[in-house]
């Protein structure tokens, strides 16, 4: 089937599942108690699910009610993985994705464009805990083999950045990390399943924050993780261990914005292509960030892998406005939220003044993150043409 079609039928079992009656949508089943017939059925199932058979009957809350498994089974036919997991938030599928594959003397590789709450868990909590994090640069690509250790358990990809949208070679990456034992986790918030399979591309590990696109109504706190067959013990192992769930009525928000994704995000995108060629023609613009324009450095990545572009861009801002262009103009909008998430309904902006190591950014003052929304594009720009009437050039 089309992901479009998986969209709609992903974790439903109309057909062979009883439970679920003659309604449209999986229920909604909350618990924390399972009921066995017999102590001796009880104690097989506790005993299979302590063995690592995740297709037997749950024996406790905590490995998942039916709603959760709708939803597992949805993320993994998207993704072309062989288990997911949910988690209370997106940056605990981000940790938790790292941790499972990770110990004591051991050492990981993130990127210097990576989601900041990501990077101070592996710079500051990891390394208090005997793990060595190293940044580097984005573009890098199979030059990051230079980077490899004897030590290195982890290479963990963001494609795009989601504040300055560099594109990431994860073929490349990901065979180098292979050749040295390591695991290739990849955030693919930004390109959601419906325009990227990380999986395909080599990773091992593919990590969403539900919060964003997926659950798309900014109602929601939630990540998942999908992995492979190879890559799911460690991750399971690490689930339990931590007690790491989430609760079914978020499961079944997360399915219910399964379903509208591919209309939401063409929406989405015909809106950010609509600001971009009106921030592309803006004197005061040097120049977007965005992927998917043919002009960006990652272009040809992202033709490569991606089938489609979301709606969160950057704009970079030329130098010599006046200071702190970028909070004048996110104060004077009023249609675009200032807020530091995305991929709900509302239009938002972000200045991003952003923690760098071993790449070079602008100054301060100079970038705007957007996200476009499901508003009419036309009163997005008027919106935009009033907040930037109150930049005064120079000259």
């Amino acid at each position: 089937m089309k992901d479009n079609t998986r969209l709609v039928t992903g974790g439903r079992h109309r057909n062979d599942d009883p439970a679920q009656t003659e309604f449209v949508n999986p229920p909604l089943v909350r618990g924390s108690t399972v009921l066995h017939p017999t102590m001796a059925e009880m104690r097989s199932r506790v005993q299979r699910r302590n063995a690592g058979d995740d297709a037997e009957p749950v024996a406790y809350g905590t490995y998942g009610s039916p709603t959760h498994h709708a939803l597992y089974e949805a993320m993994n036919q998207l993704e072309c993985g062989a288990h997911s997991w949910a988690f209370p938030s997106g940056l605990a599928a981000c940790s938790l994705a790292i941790i499972a594959y990770v110990h004591h003397g051991q050492h990981v590789l993130l990127p210097d464009s990576v989601y900041w709450p990501t990077r101070r868990f592996c710079v500051r909590w990891l390394a208090k805990h005997g793990v060595e994090a190293t940044v580097y640069d984005p573009r890098l690509g199979a030059g990051i083999e230079r980077l490899m250790r004897a030590t290195t358990r982890v290479v963990y990809i963001e494609s795009p950045g989601s504040h300055t949208f560099e594109m990431q070679d994860i073929p490349a990456i990901a065979a180098v990390a292979h050749r040295h034992g390591a695991t290739v986790v990849v955030d693919n918030t930004w390109a959601t399943p419906l325009y990227c399979k990380p999986l395909r591309l080599g990773a091992d590990v593919v990590v969403h924050a539900i919060t964003k696109y997926i659950g798309g109504h900014s109602d929601l706190l939630m990540g998942t993780v999908t992995t492979t067959a190879e890559a799911w013990p460690a991750l399971r192992e690490s689930i339990h261990a931590l007690g790491q769930t989430t609760s079914a009525d978020d499961c079944w928000l997360a399915l219910r914005g399964l379903r509208s994704l591919a209309a939401r995000l063409a929406v989405h995108r015909a809106n950010a292509e609509r600001l971009i060629a009106w921030f592309q023609a803006r004197p005061e613009v040097e120049r977007v960030l965005y992927p998917a324009l043919p002009d960006d450095p990652g272009h040809a990545l992202w033709q490569r892998d991606m089938s489609g572009a979301s709606g969160l861009f950057g704009v970079l801002l030329r130098d010599g406005l006046p200071p702190h262009a970028s909070d004048t103009i996110a104060d004077r909008l009023q249609l675009f939220g200032r807020g530091a998430s995305w991929g709900g309904v509302e239009s938002l902006v972000l200045p991003s003044s952003l923690e760098r190591s071993v790449t070079t950014l602008p100054g301060p003052g100079r970038m705007l993150r957007f996200a476009a929304g499901l508003e009419a594009a036309d009163d997005l720009i008027a919106d935009l043409e009033q907040a930037f009437a109150a930049l005064q050039l120079p000259g």
